[in-house]
């Protein structure tokens, strides 16, 4: 090869290679704001939306940045879902079912009377449409929808004397929202529905008798037990509590492809990593918890056959409404077919473990 063939030809390699090196665009840094339905001292779901915020800041290398503002930072918890959907803020994190006054089938997207567990939430959601659905109901009201953390199940509640019928219901003051708390309505229960950061302060000061919040883990740091010591370990309304992300629908559609992908991986990792951090700490909790004089109960099986009734009743007064109908009978079709393999693989294996090994 002779010079001036050797010259052209390198030159035409440097240009590939300097074209190669540099980037396609340089991508804008953008900030998003995240509210959250959390105050910064609820550990569990404060812990979710702050997951969500920094591995979405981190996998996209600072091209998004997210600043989380909990709640009262910027709107009250129960904001968080007119200020997204506004434009105010650009993401929540929080549970679903606050917003039922919008629609009623987001109570599906964190725990329905006698729904899902969180495996079978999980397999509903991944696995047969769900995650689907929670986009068709988000469209509705500008909102790209995605799970973004689970507590696994929830205790039935904080209460100053036991239930020994379901009369005990009757005039008590209790927290639970959702259409758990409908449920509680119609057995004759005062229901009010406060943040999670009021709660401590209403049962100490006797505005409230009861209370339901998560488990163990959240209930003991919130201290509970120093103002209620009747403790229901197991509760009908949230057998598998999902949390979401919801982001304004035009700001994901602005995002880049690989963004937009960011935020909803970033959510779905954090509904299996919060879920771990509740089963993996709930029992130690417990155990805590009975050491500082708790009273662990159950309720009868009156008070459950009252928990069933009633909660059908509850899910029927909306079927009127197509899209509920139609999310609550996949939910139904999914729950179904999940719970005959874990009842006999799972469920026998657990039983026989017990019986074995202890």
């Amino acid at each position: 090869m002779d010079r001036r063939t050797f010259l052209r030809n390198s030159a035409f390699a440097g240009s590939i290679t300097a074209g190669l090196a540099a980037p396609a665009y340089a991508q804008e840094k953008r900030t998003l704001t995240m509210v959250t339905t959390w105050n910064r001292d609820l550990i569990g779901v404060h812990d979710a939306a702050q997951r969500v915020a920094t591995a979405i800041t981190d996998m996209s290398d600072g091209t998004l940045t997210v600043e989380l503002k909990a709640a009262g930072e910027m709107v009250g918890a129960f904001e968080v879902f007119d200020a997204v959907t506004s434009g105010q803020a650009d993401m929540y994190h929080g549970a679903d079912y606050y917003f039922i006054d919008r629609h009623p089938a987001y109570a599906f997207f964190t725990a329905v009377p006698f729904g899902m567990t969180a495996q079978e939430l999980a397999n509903w959601y991944y696995a047969d449409g769900g995650m689907d659905l929670h986009d068709q109901l988000g469209e509705r009201f500008g909102l790209k929808s995605f799970l973004g953390g689970n507590t696994g199940a929830q205790a039935g509640g904080w209460f100053r004397k036991t239930i020994d019928t379901p009369a005990g219901f009757e005039g008590l003051r209790f927290r639970m929202p959702g259409l758990g708390g409908e449920v509680l309505d119609k057995l004759g229960a005062d229901v009010q529905t406060i943040p999670g950061a009021e709660i401590h302060q209403a049962l100490a000061s006797g505005a409230l008798d009861g209370a339901e919040w998560i488990g163990p883990w959240a209930d003991e740091k919130a201290g509970f037990h120093k103002v209620a010591k009747v403790y229901y370990t197991s509760g009908f309304h949230e057998p598998g509590a999902g949390l979401s992300v919801a982001m304004n629908r035009a700001v994901f559609d602005s995002l880049t492809r690989a963004q937009r992908a960011i935020v909803k991986t970033a959510s779905l990792e954090a509904h299996q990593w919060s879920l771990s951090q509740f089963l993996s700490r709930n029992g130690a909790a417990l155990l805590r918890l009975k050491a500082a004089g708790v009273q662990l109960a159950e309720f009868p099986p009156g008070v459950w056959d009252a928990f069933g009734t009633a909660s059908t009743e509850t899910l029927n007064q909306y079927m009127d409404d197509r899209l509920f109908a139609d999310i609550r009978t996949s939910v139904t079709e999914s729950m179904r077919k999940s719970a005959s393999w874990i009842r006999r693989s799972d469920g026998a294996y657990r039983a026989q473990r017990e019986r074995v090994i202890g």
